[in-house]
């Protein structure tokens, strides 16, 4: 029996699992934005030493988990399973990145939700009894990300208003049955959303109602309301993507408005770095989560967080047959104090 399943989508964790490091390595304009004092590392150009931006990602990763480890203060052979993966394909930036560990490893794809899905299983093995130490990280970057989903660099073609800039980044994150916080106490899983998008210029658009669908599912499912929560976070909907979702919760009965935010719109500052709707990527919601945000709920400043991550599930040939672009959304609560 599945006790600890809430409504249709939702887990209620009986020992929430603690994250107990978090670590960020960001490209040079997200060192440009905002946040850059919050992460570990910042690039000081985007090959990061290697030969091709493919190689540079997977540095970026593992770099990533090196330093997660190194906070923990956890030996390598104390981390039970590692859940990752990223935008490329086969996601090879994870698979090189983590190949001569010698850890369990889950590949991931959830697209630009992966930070999202993979704190959620993470915490669900941890939970579950199956793992004490789990990594959950993802990555992405700018570079590799045009030349598979849209042109080489070299094209030079056009940007729309409503495209997002994919963050050069990597987050990652050791979840374990032991420590004093932050802690995740809920997961809702989001479904599969296809509201008929099909321009791959406009991802916010494409993701926002599966972001809308799993905040709405999360509320109904937990007893929740926006009152309960500091603060109510998406991945990279940026401004196109986070207003729609604004707009759509509330009028189903959900004020967020004065808590909700959105990790896009976060990562750089709008007005000084041309990004036009803002930021986007695995990399984008994860160097956000795993600095700012677990920063400001370790100093108190918040204390329950409602982190959504969001994808587009699509792929460049699927919109050459005239495919629309589907959208995921997964949530997980993080709380600074369980009592």
């Amino acid at each position: 029996m599945a006790v600890k399943r809430l409504g249709r989508a939702s887990i209620a964790f009986e020992n929430p699992p603690s994250i107990i490091s978090g670590a960020s390595i960001a490209g040079v304009k997200e060192g440009e934005g905002p946040l850059a004092k919050y992460y570990d590392e910042i690039l000081e150009n985007d090959l990061y030493g290697e030969q091709t931006w493919e190689k540079a990602e997977s540095k970026l990763q593992k770099t990533a988990f090196q330093k997660a480890i190194e906070k923990s203060n956890l030996p390598l052979s104390k981390i039970d399973y590692v859940f990752a993966g990223d935008l490329l394909n086969q996601c090879t930036g994870s698979h090189y990145a983590m190949k001569n560990t010698d850890l369990p490893f889950f590949g991931l794809y959830g697209a630009c939700s992966t930070m999202a899905q993979s704190s959620a299983l993470a915490a669900m093995a941890v939970d579950g009894g199956y793992a004490d130490n789990v990594i959950a990280m993802t990555s992405s970057h700018f570079c590799s990300s045009e030349k598979q989903y849209r042109f080489p660099l070299e094209y030079g073609g056009q940007r729309p208003p409503t495209a997002q800039w994919t963050v050069t980044g990597s987050g990652a994150i050791v979840i374990s049955n032991e420590g004093n916080g932050p802690y995740i106490t809920h997961v809702t899983t989001g479904k599969i959303i296809d509201m008929g998008i099909n321009d791959a210029n406009n991802m916010g658009a494409a993701m926002a109602p599966a972001a809308v669908d799993t905040i709405i599912t999360h509320f109904e499912d937990t007893g929740f309301s926006p009152a309960d929560y500091d603060l109510i976070i998406t991945g990279d909907l940026a401004s196109v993507g986070s207003d729609i979702t604004c707009e759509l919760v509330c009028a189903s009965g959900y004020d967020i408005s004065k808590i909700y935010n959105d990790c896009g719109k976060m990562v750089f500052d709008t007005n000084t770095q041309d990004v036009h709707a803002g930021g986007s990527g695995c990399g984008c919601s994860a160097i956000v989560f795993c600095s700012y945000i677990l920063d400001m709920i370790k100093q108190g400043k918040l204390n329950r967080v409602l982190f959504i991550g969001t994808g587009a599930l699509m792929s460049p040939l699927n919109l050459l047959q005239g495919e629309n672009i589907p959208g995921i959304a997964h949530a997980i609560t993080v709380q600074g104090r369980l009592s």
